[in-house]
């Protein structure tokens, strides 16, 4: 599930727009048995080794929509996916996006990423080609489809991460910023990926008019990090957290405490999940069993936005005590030929280690919006 440095090359025909009033273009739709209606529940995991299950609750009128944009994790051997969903895009909707479930009607729709195998052939100095511009279109054809057809002036959530969020911050920057629609956003959650604003402020950059979020009752706002451990920040080159021109810097915000400072997280980890090119750190618990889908891990990790040397990131912290029966560590940190490589920081775990703070936000944000809508 990586974004970067994807070389396009122009297509050698047009493709066909994708029909997103077909339903086996979408993971996720409000209504059917889908990706995002797999068991949810969750075992925490305390200190002391000590298991609690907590059963997931799906909204049953949820009042807001969540629209998702999944990372680089298609395994086709082409530049671009194709439109059949495989076990990697079932995996991602599970890891980042199906327990959104609990406060939102879920939309995720198929769209022709730029391939995993494209970035490893980038990696490797031997780029094939891809469409930059086609991934793009079919999330926004999506986005329209699910403006004319589902969202009635309903309220809605943006969620991405990496590549996804590439694509919906030029959404929101072409179709969203500065637009009536504009007052229907609870928030767009681009996760992963750099989000610039001006150097101290919480506008300008990549949106002309939307800031980002420094309150859970703000709305129309921007939620944005990428994260690197606390041992462990953006090197000189990093890839992530860098500002591109001089006056900016990458946005920050803490989903656990968005009005600043350290605060514990709320990780939901899918129990299963082994990621590729991930750091193995052993097993959740010692000589215990987990029954659920995902596992939480109270009190592990803490975070704060941190600007030091030119970047500006999330900095997390690992509360680990080693004489505990629980995991000490997280799998965070991509690998290539044993080498962890410190540019990419927690990329692979980006949302996952905030997934339940993220999903909080929205009924916060969800009775800010009615409250406003109301006085006006």
């Amino acid at each position: 599930m990586l974004t970067g440095l994807i070389l396009a090359a122009a297509a050698a025909t047009t493709p066909v727009a994708n029909d997103y009033g077909l339903e086996q273009n979408w993971l996720c739709r409000p209504d059917r048995r889908d990706a995002c209606t797999i068991s949810r529940d969750l075992t925490d995991i305390a200190p002391d080794g000590t298991l609690t299950v907590s059963k997931f609750e799906p909204a049953k009128q949820p009042e807001a929509d969540c629209f998702y944009v999944y990372p680089t994790v298609s395994y086709d051997e082409t530049g671009n996916s194709d439109m059949v969903a495989n076990d990697e895009e079932f995996r991602v909707i599970e890891a980042q996006f199906a327990r959104f479930g609990a406060q939102c009607r879920t939309f995720a729709p198929l769209y022709r990423q730029v391939t995993l195998t494209a970035l490893r052939a980038v990696m490797a100095g031997q780029p094939i080609a891809a469409d930059r511009e086609l991934n793009y279109t079919d999330v926004r054809d999506a986005w329209n489809y699910y403006l004319a057809n589902d969202n009635n002036g309903r309220p809605f959530v943006l969620v991405g991460h990496s590549q996804g969020t590439g694509l919906l911050k030029r959404l929101v920057a072409e179709e969203i910023d500065g637009k009536p629609i504009a007052k229907r956003m609870l928030s767009a959650m681009l996760i992963g990926s750099n989000v610039m604003v001006a150097k101290g402020k919480d506008v300008g950059g990549d949106f002309k008019s939307t800031p980002l979020c420094r309150a859970a009752d703000q709305t129309g706002c921007v939620i944005s990090y990428v994260s690197f451990r606390e041992t462990a920040p953006p090197p000189a080159e990093s890839r992530f957290g860098k500002p591109t021109k001089v006056g900016l810097e990458a946005a920050c915000t803490n989903p656990a405490a968005l009005a600043g400072g350290s605060a514990l997280l709320r990780p939901a980890f899918a129990a299963g999940m082994s990621w590729q090119m991930a750091r193995d750190t052993g097993p959740w618990v010692k000589d215990g069993t987990i029954a659920t889908r995902y596992v939480g891990l109270p009190g592990l990790l803490s975070a704060q936005c941190v600007k030091k040397d030119g970047a500006s990131y999330l900095s997390v912290a690992v509360n680990a005590e080693p004489d505990d029966p629980r995991a000490d560590d997280v799998p965070g940190d991509v690998v290539v030929g044993g080498t962890i490589l410190a540019d990419w920081g927690l990329h692979l775990i980006d949302v996952t280690i905030a997934y339940d703070d993220l999903i909080a936000l929205v009924p916060q944000q969800l009775a800010a919006w009615k409250a406003d809508t109301k006085k006006n």
